[in-house]
């Protein structure tokens, strides 16, 4: 039943980060769909646990995506 229920239900879109630490080693991980609150976090594109405790590659950051507000229209009097 779960599964017939998650064709009709939309999906929260989770996203991959890792914590750096000062010297930009990789120490934690975290599966959402919202960046997380604190400071060191980046987007990765997945989860790879033999980046723990060691430098990010720079293959694995995902560029920031800009977000751009749409242009309202004007209401016709």
């Amino acid at each position: 039943m779960r599964r017939l229920k998650s064709l009709f239900m939309p999906h929260a879109h989770h996203r991959h980060f890792a914590l750096l630490d000062a010297h930009g080693h990789c120490v934690a991980f975290k599966e959402c769909s919202l960046p997380p609150v604190g400071e060191g976090w980046v987007e990765v594109a997945e989860t790879h646990l033999g980046w723990m405790h060691r430098p990010l590659p720079a293959s694995a950051r995902v560029s920031p995506q800009i977000v751009r507000a749409q242009p309202q229209q004007a209401l016709a009097s």
